[in-house]
């Protein structure tokens, strides 16, 4: 992490800067460039509620403004998985001069890059030989850039044998050699896997990217149990969509019920309240009149008339 970072002047001669972005885009990119997570390779790792902390914004203004900056000016790229952040033209501002040191802060930093795809990226605008080759040896090392792949291959590494041990006892893989999946990556692995099982869309990979965030960037207590739940409710009521699962959580949010055990209790209290709503409208109050009853206001006039005639 360095203590400054420098922005040449003609960024604002940039044409996507000058004509293309809003002010609001403007503050955004020289955020991107300029906050205490950079790094000398112009790939580093953040959160989108670590953003905006640091911008003052809501979390749904940060997940428009990267949403813009990927599609629409195609200046950066974000993995929701690995919380890594690319900067397409850094090379091209940033990585003029070697040297030795320069150097071997690239490379200790390029070696901790989760998604190389993502190195690939930030080479394309290198100018410098030297240091492009050195990103070009660690895009070789190719791993999943999509979701999917990412988790087939962590259930296809579910065990690694050593090679005295293929064939000894491959039913029952030694315990020290069985990979042990972190928590984030377990809680990725099982909302793909619902999404992909209850007919939300297998090949819908921006729809997943979207949802995914809500892992890290959600104040929820319990963020995997409240996705999976949101979806849920949405598999019962047949609204198997995106933004019906993105408006189930903000509802919670806006209530601050952050753990399933809140929710469950809210939903259940919202229930007793509709039933007892319901069987007091049911039951008019005052008496009761009896159903075989008439109302016939005529009645009694012929008695009435004979009265008359004969007082």
């Amino acid at each position: 992490m360095a203590k400054f970072r420098m922005v040449r002047v003609d960024f604002w001669r940039n044409p996507v800067v000058l004509e293309e972005m809003s002010p609001e885009d403007k503050y955004f990119y020289l955020y991107l460039l300029t906050n205490p997570n950079t790094t000398q390779i112009g790939i580093y790792q953040i959160t989108k509620k670590q953003m905006a902390f640091d911008l003052g914004y809501s979390i749904e203004s940060v997940h428009a403004l990267v949403d813009r900056f990927i599609h629409h000016h195609k200046v950066i790229r974000y993995n929701p998985v690995t919380r890594e952040l690319a900067i397409k033209n850094w090379g091209k501002y940033n990585l003029q001069k070697g040297g030795k040191p320069v150097m071997d802060c690239i490379y200790s930093e390029l070696k901790e890059v989760e998604d190389t795809s993502l190195i690939q990226y930030v080479s394309e605008s290198i100018q410098k030989g030297e240091i492009c080759s050195v990103y070009q040896s660690f895009c070789k090392q190719v791993v999943p850039s999509t979701i999917e792949e990412e988790v087939s291959d962590i259930e296809d590494q579910t065990f690694i044998h050593t090679e005295n041990e293929v064939g000894k006892d491959a039913f029952m893989p030694p315990l020290e050699h069985s990979i042990v999946l972190t928590p984030e990556k377990e809680a990725v692995k099982e909302i793909i896997e619902f999404w992909d099982d209850n007919g939300f869309g297998l090949s819908n990979l921006n729809a997943k990217q979207q949802l995914l965030p809500w892992l890290d960037d959600s104040n929820f207590l319990q963020p995997k149990q409240v996705i999976l739940k949101a979806m849920n409710i949405a598999c019962v009521n047949n609204k198997r969509k995106l933004n019906y699962i993105i408006g189930i959580l903000k509802n919670w949010e806006n209530e601050s019920l952050l753990s399933v055990e809140e929710i469950d209790a809210y939903q259940e209290n919202s229930n007793t309240v509709q039933k007892l709503k319901q069987s007091t409208e049911s039951k008019p109050s005052g008496r009761d009149i009896p159903g075989r009853f008439v109302l016939d206001l005529t009645a009694g006039e012929d008695w009435l008339v004979w009265s008359k005639k004969h007082s």
